[in-house]
C-alpha cells in the first residue's frame, strides 16, 4: 500500500534555507494509526497533524537530499523546459527510491519513490513488501498528468489552488493508497476518464 504521496520543491527557494525544500502537496492514505509509534498514540487530532506534517518535511528534506546527490553525480545541466514540453521534462527527470529506516520519521520501514522533474518532486511512500515496479508505473503517470494538466513547470503554477484535481486524479489512478494493475483497455479507459476531468 502506499502511505503518501507528496509533490515538494527540489531546488533552492529564495524564500526558504538552503537545506529546506517547500511541501506543495501531501497525501495520506489509509488510516495513521500504522505509522504511528506506542508514545504517539495518545495525540489528540491537532498534534497529530502537526505529527503528520513534520514527517512529510522530513521526507521531502530527504528526497531533496537524494535529487541533489543524483544531479551532482550526473553533472548534467538543468535545462528550462517552455510549457507544453512537459513530456520531454519527464523522459529527462531523475529517478530514484530512498529507504526510510524504521523510526525515521515513521514507525515503520517504509520506501520513498521520486522523481525529481525540473525544480519539483514527486515522492510516493510505500510499504516495504509493495511491487516497486508497479509504483515507478504509477509515479511516471501520476506525475505525466500533474505536468500537463496544471503546467507545473511554468511561471506562477497553481498547484496550490488546484489540489482538488489532484485529488481526483489520485483517486482515479491510486485509489485509497491502492497500487492498480491494469491492462491495455482498463488503462485506455481510465486515461480517457482522467483527460476528460481534468479538461473541465
Amino acid at each position: 500500500m502506499v502511505r503518501l504521496f507528496l509533490i515538494h520543491t527540489v531546488c533552492p527557494v529564495s524564500a526558504l534555507g538552503t537545506g529546506d525544500s517547500r511541501v506543495l502537496y501531501s497525501r495520506v492514505f489509509g488510516p495513521d494509526e500504522g505509522m504511528l509509534s506506542e508514545q504517539h498514540r495518545e495525540l489528540n487530532p491537532e498534534e497529530r497533524r502537526l505529527l503528520q506534517r513534520e514527517r512529510t518535511a522530513v521526507v521531502a528534506r530527504q528526497v531533496r537530499s537524494a535529487v541533489s546527490l543524483s544531479r551532482e553525480a550526473s553533472g548534467r545541466m538543468l535545462v528550462e523546459v517552455v510549457p507544453g514540453e512537459e513530456a520531454l521534462a519527464l523522459q529527462e527527470a531523475d529517478s530514484g527510491v530512498v529507504r526510510l529506516r524504521a523510526g525515521d520519521p515513521f514507525s515503520e520501514e517504509m520506501s520513498a519513490l521520486w522523481l525529481g522533474v525540473q525544480s519539483v518532486g514527486f515522492v510516493l511512500v510505500c510499504e516495504p513488501h509493495e511491487n516497486l515496479l508497479l509504483a515507478e508505473g504509477t509515479l511516471r503517470n501520476l506525475t505525466r498528468h500533474c505536468l500537463e494538466h496544471l503546467h507545473m513547470l511554468g511561471q506562477g503554477s497553481e498547484v496550490l489552488l488546484r489540489s482538488n484535481r489532484i485529488d481526483a486524479l489520485l483517486s482515479r489512478l491510486l485509489p485509497h493508497g491502492q497500487l492498480l494493475f491494469l491492462n491495455h483497455r482498463f488503462a485506455q479507459s481510465l486515461e480517457k476518464e482522467v483527460v476528460a476531468y481534468m479538461a473541465k
